[in-house]
């Protein structure tokens, strides 16, 4: 085993890597002022985006949860692995040669870490499918995929393969590939039996299943052949790579346009996915042998960057029993939605793979052009249930409905909904409006309150910093404390815009806030230690007590009131500038008590010195101010 990293090797690595280009594997981001990026957090579920990032500065910071770190941090935390594993990736990614401690070269690209070896046996595997698609035996899955309108492009296009019929066809390959039985077990791609391991996809189709970053963590497999005896599909099991209630069929190709579109298409099987996007809904995706759950919604949300500002989510189903039932369950989901959600339900049963085969691209978009509002479907779907010919129908089923109606979110759309439901029943306005309006009354429990409470966003009343009661957060209000807050953020975050002698009264500065002045000499020894630019957020973090780690990372991302360079100059200035000024007049007071102590002898030298530096200070006082 080798040895810890070399120290000089994983600076290197977290300065070469792109923070951006990495975070935008799992977020989607847009500007939030120079050089800084934001977006919805990874790591707790949130509506306004409060998830900050500063690519020059390689450093990432939510305002809402207080999750912070670096380029190394972020990966740690979001694929949930070791610190070792995530550095010998990111070298890998930027093919750069890691050396330990031990004098070694580190490890062959066989040697990586656990989960780096379980994605390069799934990309091998993934390759092995792929050719068999083109032999003699895969000529079953060729017209398996010909019979639902996909051609040996398409095919390509999706990188859809073959497993082979036999039990060890893909585990020869990949041990004849340098892998061992012991890492196969864990890649979910084999079962166990008496005399050992053996494939678990045999004689089907086989769809790799991509996370968000492109990597193939799993497989969907389709069976052929009647003796088959197992489901009619089959997925990998849970692994440390694979979650079924975390993935989505088709996220890789579709992300960009969600983020773009601010839409996702929810459809129900991967050859539903082919044939939206090759009918140009590129925005579908599918789950993965499971319902669409609180995960999935936490990714959709991500990229559909779910603030309030526009976006819908569209579920596509089958028209039978179990489609309808599908329906209602992601209805039930809708709340955690502020994205507008609809549902395309297709009347004969037919779905969107079903569509492009008998009637075209062009039925494809049509069924998504007619969705309908996911409150609308869940409504007469009730309604159904009840005979409406009758008094006593009419009103179980508005009791069962006027809750429905009740949790629609927008004030100005619950009304119109409530006007279409007294329509849909028979009955007079006020009755329905009063029976929602009870409803809304009965949902308003204390134990929900809480959960619906908004979460503080930058710009309005902070979060406590995660520190011990020494540090407690300033208060921003007061001025003094937010230029001191200032000057820490042009610092941190703009350091090669200050003069010597700006540098040399910085380090002079005194800070009256805890925290700011821990940071502040946490500033003053990583510029002692020549910390470089990619990283000196790192260095300073690594300075400043643990529970203050994360308050660096806020000052590292929060937005510069500044939109070009000649504004952020003239900014930098100005705080660095406001800061020496405080510290003048902090001096100046402290003079002015020891001059009136000195006043019983106005003779003595420490007044005329007192007086000396009282002037001096004057000057600088008018130099900076330009008087």
């Amino acid at each position: 085993m080798a040895g810890l990293i070399k120290r000089e090797d994983i600076d290197e690595v977290r300065n070469r890597t792109d923070l951006r280009e990495v975070v935008e594997s799992y977020v989607t981001l847009k500007s939030a002022g120079i050089g800084s990026y934001k977006g919805l957090c990874p790591f707790h579920d949130e509506r306004s985006p409060s998830f900050h990032i500063r690519p020059q500065l390689g450093t990432f910071h939510c305002f809402g949860c207080g999750e912070s770190g670096d380029v190394i941090a972020f990966i740690q935390k979001m694929d949930h692995s070791s610190f070792t594993e995530t550095v010998e990736l990111l070298a890998a990614r930027i093919n750069y040669e890691l050396h330990y401690e031990d004098g070694g070269p580190g490890p062959r690209r066989e040697d990586y870490g656990k989960r780096q070896r379980l994605v390069d046996a799934h990309k091998v595997a993934e390759e092995f499918f792929r050719e068999q698609l083109a032999t003699d035996e895969g000529a079953a899955g060729r017209e398996f995929l010909a019979g639902r309108g996909f051609d040996a492009e398409v095919a390509a296009q999706f990188t859809v393969g073959y497993a082979p019929k036999g039990w060890d066809s893909l585990l020869k390959h990949l041990r004849s590939k340098g892998f061992v039985d012991d890492e196969l077990k864990l890649t979910g791609m084999f079962s166990e039996g008496n005399r050992g391991i053996y494939d678990r996809f045999r004689g089907r189709v086989m769809w790799p299943i991509r996370d968000l970053s492109g990597a193939t963590i799993g497989f969907g497999a389709r069976k052929l052949y009647e003796d088959d005896q197992g489901p009619k599909y089959l997925n990998t099991p849970e692994t440390q790579l694979y979650k079924k209630s975390q993935v989505l069929y088709g996220i890789d190709l579709a992300k960009k346009q969600i983020s773009k579109n601010r839409q996702i298409v929810v459809v129900e099987g991967y050859t539903d996915v082919m044939a939206c996007h090759l009918a140009g809904i590129t925005t579908a995706v599918a789950t993965c042998g499971t319902a669409f759950g609180t995960d999935h919604i936490k990714i959709a949300r991500r990229l559909l960057q779910d603030d309030g500002t526009g976006g819908e989510v569209v579920f596509t189903f089958d028209g039978d029993a179990a489609g309808q039932k599908a329906a209602l369950r992601a209805f039930e989901e809708d709340q955690r939605f502020i994205a507008q959600t609809y549902v395309c339900v297709e009347p004969t049963g037919a779905d969107p793979c079903d569509l492009r085969l008998h009637r075209g691209d062009e039925a494809v978009r049509e069924l998504i052009e007619l969705k309908r509002p996911l409150f609308e479907f869940a409504i007469r779907a009730e309604l159904k249930k009840f005979n409406l010919n009758t008094v006593e129908g009419r009103v179980q089923a508005l009791r069962q409905t006027a809750p429905i109606v009740a949790q629609i979110r927008d004030s100005a759309i619950r009304p119109a909904y409530a006007r279409e439901l007294a329509g849909w029943l028979g009955m007079n306005n006020e009755d329905v409006n009063r029976s929602v309006g009870a409803s809304i009354k009965r949902a308003r429990l204390p134990k929900n309150a809480e959960l619906q409470a908004p979460r503080p966003q930058p710009g309005e009343a902070e979060p406590a910093i995660p520190a011990a009661p020494a540090f407690e957060r300033p208060d921003h209000r007061d001025p003094v404390m937010r230029l001191e807050r200032q000057a820490l953020e042009v610092v941190i975050q703009q350091p090669q815009r200050l003069k010597d002698e700006q540098w040399q009264a910085f380090y002079e500065a005194r800070f009256l806030a805890p925290a700011h002045s821990a940071v502040h000499d946490g500033i003053v020894a990583a510029s002692s230690a020549g910390a470089s630019a990619t990283s000196w957020v790192e260095v300073i973090r690594n300075e400043v007590p643990e529970q203050l780690r994360s308050f660096v990372s806020e000052l590292a991302v929060t937005s510069i009131p500044a939109s070009d360079e000649h504004s952020l100059n003239r900014y930098c200035a100005d705080i660095i500038n406001g800061l020496i000024e405080l510290q003048i007049t902090h001096r100046k007071a402290e003079l002015i008590g020891r001059l009136q102590r000195a006043e019983m002898e106005p003779e003595g030298e420490e007044y005329a010195q007192i007086n000396r530096e009282l002037m001096e200070l004057e000057m600088r006082r008018r130099i900076l101010r330009g008087t």
